[in-house]
């Protein structure tokens, strides 16, 4: 494992331990809740950033800093199952969730106050009982796809965070914004298959290099395939 993969799990296992007291600050459910009290806090905040961010780095948030991922890749190391594609339900739980929170914006009267910690002051939410079960049932919710269908189902199928960077990637691509990106010499490739055997998100990246297409709207920019290509066929390049 090459050092730059060493400091993505480290992150990733930073992130995941640290999920008890920041989970607050990536719930749908608290957007809308803080919208029905015309108040913006933190899931908004962060979510928005999200969008932002993948202008410039893409999907680089799900494969170096969300705790659900960093869970995802350490079940990933038992269960090593392929996911079959397929991404519509996180889109028929996104879109819906979006247009009820600007329903709600329009008819309260929009957002009156910044409340980053709303509804809770405490920084570690789980010492409520009630709070914890709901916390257990978001790591079932997250884990257990991975066992049935695959890994990083979570992230393929039922994630309400991803179509926020996934169609901020899209807008930076159609407006041509400089942000990072894979690019590959498919001259150099040996179809050894090493990459696409290695890619967290289960993507044919051996046909991506070969047709010279390196986008792929459920990349995560892990560099997986960067490091692990002994050819150097893949690199990082920010264009």
């Amino acid at each position: 494992m090459k050092k730059r993969q060493k400091i993505r799990s480290s992150i990733l296992l930073i992130t995941f331990i640290l999920f008890p007291a920041i989970y607050f600050y990536l719930s749908p459910y608290l957007i809308i809740d803080a919208t029905l009290n015309n108040i913006l806090n933190g899931s908004f905040i962060i979510f928005f950033l999200m969008y932002i961010s993948s202008f410039f780095l893409g999907r680089a948030y799900c494969g170096w800093i969300c705790p659900a991922a960093g869970c995802q890749e350490f079940v990933g190391k038992i269960r090593s199952k392929k996911v079959k594609k397929g991404n519509l339900i996180k889109w028929m739980i996104w879109i819906p969730w979006v247009v009820i929170i600007i329903v709600i914006a329009i008819k309260s009267g929009g957002y009156l106050k910044i409340d980053f910690s709303y509804p809770n002051d405490n920084w570690f939410p789980i010492t409520n009982v009630y709070i914890f079960l709901m916390y257990l049932f978001i790591l079932l919710l997250i884990i257990l796809p991975a066992y049935i269908f695959g890994r990083r189902s979570f992230c393929h199928h039922l994630c309400w965070m991803a179509p926020f960077m996934v169609i901020g990637r899209k807008i930076s691509n159609t407006l041509k914004i400089p942000s990072l990106r894979l690019d590959a010499n498919s001259d150099k490739c040996n179809n050894c298959r090493t990459c696409t055997e290695n890619c967290p998100m289960s993507l044919s990246v051996e046909e991506m290099v070969k047709i010279n297409k390196m986008e792929n709207a459920e990349c995560i920019l892990c560099g997986t395939c960067v490091d692990v290509c002994k050819n150097n066929v893949i690199k990082f390049k920010y264009k």
